[in-house]
């Protein structure tokens, strides 16, 4: 009889990274997610650095199972940008021999929930593959979050990552994506790195139609956190003011 396997926990992390205010842990992530964290001794994240700064801040809340140096931080391998799993399968499976041998494990991203908008996601996939059992725990995710702040239409929406850096190719891809939201009501969402956030606001607002609604959401979660949605031609008269240049920022669009 195979012994049993442990359980991957999809822990979600604070959406503060690398910005200069730290939310209350306690104020962004449930108890229970909390609790779950402070009780596993191996992860898998992103990057071991951040990943010891969160269980530090989780530490201060509750007590871990045993000095921060003797944890087992596994990082995740860096796959390719199109998503696709890293040219060697049993990079994967590997990050998963404790589970395999009956232990836990935790799954934490940079920001928000695990295996969304994430190369965690592959993580999960070698779980699955495994027979691992996946649990998923709530936390914020800045996606959803500035969607249902938007007021745009929420039941039906895309999330596009990033747009293309170059001006002639995000152009097009604008063009694309709001003819695809004014053909099917959906709502287009995408992401920038925080110091880019100004020529992508910028790039929207001057690539987007005058009816197009257009939300930013930007620090969710942060005491100086906002989100505001206007028609583009509304924003062309009044552009965004992000303030602190490292904080992440969701933008959202949806054509009339």
């Amino acid at each position: 009889m195979a012994a049993p396997t442990g359980t991957l926990w999809l822990v979600p992390n604070t959406l503060d990274l690398g910005t200069a205010t730290d939310a209350a842990l306690d104020e962004v992530l449930p108890r229970t997610a909390i609790g779950r964290a402070a009780g596993l001794s191996h992860w898998v994240v992103e990057d071991a650095k951040s990943a010891r700064a969160f269980l530090k801040r989780v530490q201060a809340l509750h007590p871990l199972p045993g000095p921060l140096q003797t944890i087992d931080i596994r990082e995740l391998p860096r796959p390719p940008k199109d998503g696709r799993a890293a040219a060697d399968p049993q990079a994967w499976r590997e990050l998963l021999a404790p589970a395999l041998a009956g232990a836990d494990i935790g799954l934490l991203s940079e920001a928000g929930l695990p295996a969304v908008a994430d190369p965690g996601a592959l993580v999960v996939a070698a779980a699955h593959e495994a027979g691992i059992r996946v649990v998923p725990l709530a936390g914020a995710s800045s996606l959803t979050l500035a969607l249902a702040a938007s007021g745009l239409h929420g039941q039906s929406f895309a999330f596009v990552g990033y747009l293309p850096t170059d001006t002639a190719a995000r152009t097009a891809r604008l063009r694309e994506l709001e003819t695809q939201s004014r053909r099917t009501g959906q709502t287009q969402i995408a992401i920038e790195t925080p110091y880019r956030n100004v020529a992508l606001a910028a790039a929207l607002i001057d690539g987007l139609q005058p009816e197009t609604r257009l939300a930013i959401a930007c620090g969710l979660t942060l005491p100086e956190g906002w989100c505001i949605t206007r028609r583009v031609k509304d924003w062309r008269g009044a552009p965004p003011a992000f303030g602190d240049r490292t904080l992440p920022a969701v933008f959202l669009w949806l054509a009339g």
